[in-house]
């Protein structure tokens, strides 16, 4: 049985092992949100402390010009549950979590956003929840407070792009409020814009998914830096994702199917074609389906060749890193017996 992440599920030989280990740590990236750390900070603070969770806030400076980084590093280094993480440069949120899930060395991790909009008093449901044997609990914000045209209809349009392509029935999957377990975000490997496909990526890892209700509030201070402008690489990412899930540990099956059909319907074609030519007496020179069949014969070869050449680095990949291509939850066995 895994130990609980409340305290007071826990054994005491847990909570004595757990002395120097936070139960949580919570991951917060940072972009020109000097107005709202303060109270951020005091608010994740304030929540934790009253509901006795061990705990500690990691807050990750995305390349900050309002002041931001400055002051995450004067509270650091008066505060001991703060620890802040300044990047050199603007690298965007997802390089932000992977830094912060980096740095984390709580028993589970939670991530929210840095402009208020997110709850931290949700912080301890979603803990609690993750306690009942859950691997991720990703929260779900009914009652937006965004605007209807710029947040919030590309926003239903991504989710149910992502619910049906993934089939990970998340509602709100740009919900930055979520609850993982410490193993599962060391196994996930973050690129590009992959921070809001947390769960899908899960799912690959067979995690075990969930997702509550939390509360959503009004931005207080600043201005948002998401938009419609972000929709075409959420497209990209979601193929990322779809190819993934489908095809990680075998991109044969994708790149050989698609080669092998290119090749007979090409093959396919040529032999008709000298059908015509010494048969019938035709002339075949001037038809666009010869051009058509030499395409599709050297694309078919070269999809093969790409697939070969994909399963070659899949197995650099996991041999290289020793990742094995399964994940165990558990092992149970009775030593008792073992002679």
């Amino acid at each position: 049985m895994r130990s609980g992440l409340i305290p007071e599920r826990m054994s005491e030989e847990n909570q004595a092992i757990s002395a120097n280990v936070p139960a949580v740590s919570v991951v917060v990236p940072v972009r020109d949100e000097v107005e709202s750390l303060p109270h951020l900070i005091e608010a994740i603070a304030s929540t934790l402390s009253d509901s006795q969770i061990s705990y500690e806030i990691i807050c990750v400076d995305d390349g900050s010009t309002d002041g931001s980084a400055e002051f995450l590093k004067q509270q650091a280094q008066i505060r001991s549950d703060l620890k802040a993480v300044i990047l050199r440069r603007n690298y965007g949120q997802t390089a932000a979590m992977s830094a912060g899930f980096n740095y984390a060395v709580g028993k589970a991790v939670v991530t929210l956003d840095a402009d208020l909009q997110n709850d931290p008093a949700d912080i301890p449901m979603l803990l609690a929840k993750l306690d009942e044997g859950y691997d991720l609990v990703s929260g779900w914000r009914q009652k937006r407070q965004d605007g209807a045209v710029n947040r919030l209809l590309p926003s239903k349009i991504a989710n149910w792009l992502i619910r049906r392509t993934t089939s990970v029935y998340i509602h709100d999957y740009g919900c930055s409020l979520k609850a993982y377990r410490s193993e599962l975000v060391a196994d996930m490997n973050l690129y590009g814009e992959l921070h809001r496909f947390l769960p899908a990526l899960a799912y690959i890892e067979g995690a075990r998914i969930t997702e509550m209700p939390v509360r959503h509030h009004a931005r207080r201070f600043g201005r948002s830096k998401y938009g419609i402008s972000r929709t075409f690489r959420v497209l990209m990412d979601l193929l990322t994702i779809l190819f993934m899930k489908k095809f990680l540990t075998r991109p044969m099956h994708v790149f050989g199917l698609f080669g092998l059909s290119s090749m007979v319907l090409g093959l396919g074609i040529g032999i008709y074609l000298t059908f015509i030519k010494l048969v019938m007496g035709e002339m075949i020179g001037n038809r666009p389906l010869l051009i058509l069949a030499v395409l599709l014969l050297v694309t078919g070869v070269q999809l093969f060749c790409f697939g070969l050449l994909a399963e070659l680095l899949m197995r650099t990949y996991h041999e290289s890193q020793g990742r094995p291509i399964y994940r165990v939850r558990e092992v149970v066995e009775n030593k008792n017996n073992q002679t």
